[in-house]
Parts: structure tokens; sequence; C-alpha cells
């Protein structure tokens, strides 16, 4: 089975949070762990390799904190799965190194890359402006009732 590890899907959480605030500054760790419901100790494990991908800046001071690197229609959720898990890839041979000694002659190899194709797709034409976007619509319908 094909799953995104908590990792991966802890750090959308973090980057949807940091883009929902964007333009208010940086944001404190303990917010985010506040508002996403993630220990600041999870959170501090990953941001660290965010941060070394650029897509986070931190300062320090009395007003520091996160902010992300680039506005949230530029980062999309391949970037931010692959800077935490590694390569997006539903099988080894849909990798241009796989191991397998039949990926010369394998025919259902070429399914595999299709679908892997379109999960790749997929994750690029999400941009963190989009979740942003579905979250504030979520909010309204929330706050919507009916008499």
């Amino acid at each position: 089975m094909l799953r995104i590890s908590t990792k991966g899907r802890y750090g959308m959480r973090l980057m949807l949070e940091l883009a929902l605030n964007y333009t208010q500054g940086p944001t404190l760790l303990k917010d985010i762990a506040k508002n996403q419901d993630i220990s600041v100790g999870y959170l501090d494990h990953i941001i660290a390799p965010l941060k070394v991908a650029g897509l986070i800046i931190s300062s320090r001071g009395a007003h520091g904190g996160y902010t992300l690197a680039k506005h949230p229609k530029n980062i999309n959720a391949r970037e931010i799965i692959e800077i935490l898990e590694g390569k997006v890839s539903l099988v080894e041979c849909t990798q241009p190194s796989s191991p397998c000694s039949r990926v010369s002659k394998c025919t259902t190899r070429y399914l595999w890359c299709e679908v892997n194709k379109s999960l790749l797709n997929t994750l690029e034409s999400f941009v963190l402006e989009d979740l942003v976007n579905k979250s504030i619509e979520k909010k309204d319908n929330d706050l919507m009732y009916n008499i």
C-alpha cells in the first residue's frame, strides 16, 4: 500500500498553517502546534528539512518565528512531500535507476509509470494557495447555519 507517513502529512499541515499566516509575519511553532494538534517536538523534527530545502525561513527575537520563503502559490505539494518523504514512486521500477532486471521487457512497467506520472502531476498541481483557499471556504461553510 502506498502511504504518506505522519511526517509527510504533518509537514503538509505545518506548511498550510504557514501559508494561512503568510501575510501576517512570522508564526510561532507553539501556535502552529496548537492550531494543528501536533506536538512542538514533532514540528521541530519536521521543520529542519524544510528549512534546509529553502521553503521556510526562521527569524529570532521578540517577533520571531517561521515564515514561508516563497509565496504560497509557488510551493506545490510534490515539493513538500519529496523533501519529507523522498522521491514519490509507486514501485521502484518507475525510477531511472531501477534495480529490477526486467525493466526493459516488462509490459506492466508501462502501467506503473503512467499511474506514477498521474500521481506526480496531481501533487504538482496543488499549491499551498489552493489549500489556503479550501481552508477559507471550509471555515465559511462551517459558519453557515439555517433558520
